[in-house]
């Protein structure tokens, strides 16, 4: 019928339909038109326990502290972010079904979180991340139980692939294991859809594919890129040499944080570009990574190709969020998107 209407051959609407249905703007067999591109993050969710010392931190003894507890993960973190921020989310991740794991996703679900494809797992505890802070909040030491993040193997990936087909927008954060993370950029190679994946330590760098074709855009911090790349970055042709090294493997973009020093950019083939930090009175670093990422997912989701755009909104949301106690801050609202644009 859809043939004869637009007066082609079956064969071309068949092969117009397959196209529309690997780029997921239509859903199955049933044609159903997606309502909705969300961001969809693909990560750890856990505890987050924050003692800030209350004097200088001494070692080897016992220090006065003052104790927080929010949600907190990296994928998690920048759900909410997103979700705060206004726009339609869903995240995929692991929690134990106990009081922490419950509470985890009824906070996420009533900001507008869907969480539907998360794996539940009754016989493990849901994740923690101690963090300790000296008391001018910088982090000096974090410890992570996050054992529940390799139940989410390839096997469990194939299980939530509707939840995933119907994102306009993927991140991944690279508490996942090695094989998840390889099947998620092989699978954004064949589907063409944006993936993002955020380090989350030096000692997980080894959990990202050599085979980067797929990845759209990887985001680190200085330390990480060294540990990923073998060597220091103590020279602008180190900065190159590291790019030139990513690039080889199929990574079509490039942002790395630097704290009070701002970020680097690089896409399209050309070198490094700058941006600088809002300087602001810090309280407390931790979260500021996860808004940092989740700013740029927001402006990317809105304008895939405006990278640096994208990372000025990243900027701003992690100079909010140093600025208050909280992981996530509190305040985000839609209006920072269109500020943005």
């Amino acid at each position: 019928e859809l043939a004869e209407r637009l007066g082609l051959s079956r064969s071309a609407v068949a092969g117009h339909i397959a196209a529309l249905t690997r780029e997921r703007r239509i859903l199955g067999r049933a044609y159903v038109l997606p309502a909705a591109r969300p961001v969809v993050c693909i990560g750890a969710s856990n505890v987050d326990r924050k003692l800030r010392s209350l004097a200088t931190l001494q070692l080897h003894t016992s220090n006065p502290a003052s104790l927080s507890e929010t949600p907190g993960g990296v994928a998690r973190n920048v759900a909410e972010n997103l979700a705060r921020l206004g726009l339609e989310v869903h995240l995929l991740s692991a929690v134990g079904e106990d009081a922490a794991g419950r509470s985890l996703l009824a906070h996420l679900q009533g900001l507008g979180v869907t969480t539907s494809g998360s794996l539940l797992a009754d016989d493990a505890h849901t994740g923690s991340y101690t963090a300790v802070l000296d008391a001018q909040g910088e982090l000096l030491l974090a410890l992570a139980h996050m054992d529940l993040v390799d139940l989410m193997t390839p096997a469990w990936l194939a299980q939530c692939s509707a939840q995933r087909a119907q994102a306009g927008t993927l991140l991944m954060d690279l508490n996942l294991p090695s094989d998840t993370a390889s099947a998620l950029v092989a699978e954004a190679r064949v589907s063409g859809q944006t993936l993002v994946a955020v380090a989350v330590s030096q000692p997980k760098m080894d959990r990202l594919p050599e085979d980067l074709r797929g990845l759209d855009l990887l985001v680190l911090n200085r330390d990480e890129l060294q540990t990923l790349c073998g060597h220091k970055l103590g020279s602008e042709r180190a900065w190159g040499r590291a790019l030139g090294q990513l690039r080889e493997r199929g990574l079509r973009r490039l942002v790395v944080t630097q704290g009070a020093e701002g970020v680097r950019l690089a896409e399209d083939g050309k070198a490094f570009a700058t941006l600088a930090a809002p300087k602001v009175r810090v309280r407390d670093v931790t979260g500021a990574g996860d808004a940092f990422a989740a700013g740029v997912c927001a402006g990317l989701h809105q304008e895939p190709e405006d990278l640096r755009t994208a990372c000025r909104l990243g900027l701003t949301l992690a100079a909010l969020t140093l600025q208050t106690e909280h992981t996530v801050h509190p305040d985000l609202s839609p209006e920072l998107l269109s500020h943005a644009a």
